[in-house]
């Protein structure tokens, strides 16, 4: 679930009624830009490329990433520790 528009780009928590992320960027939702922003944090995050499949024009996208979820759900863990 995308926030565009936001003070910085981060993934913000877990929305569990939805089973969504919940994701803030700073570019604004015109011409993709927002949406590259998405897959540019997540393709950082999780170390791979990582590339919007559905919901380009919506603020709930789904995400594909070349690998398990539990590494996904891993990596996503271990940077908020960090943070």
């Amino acid at each position: 679930m995308v926030s565009p528009g936001s003070k910085r780009s981060a993934v913000q928590g877990i929305d569990p009624w939805r089973k969504r992320f919940i994701v803030k960027v700073q570019a604004p939702p015109e011409k993709g830009a927002a949406n590259e922003e998405v897959e540019e944090l997540f393709s950082r995050l999780l170390g791979t490329k990582v590339t919007i499949t559905s919901g380009h024009t919506n603020r709930l996208k789904t995400l594909y990433a070349p690998m398990t979820i539990s590494l996904v759900k891993a990596k996503l863990e271990a940077e908020n520790a960090r943070s």
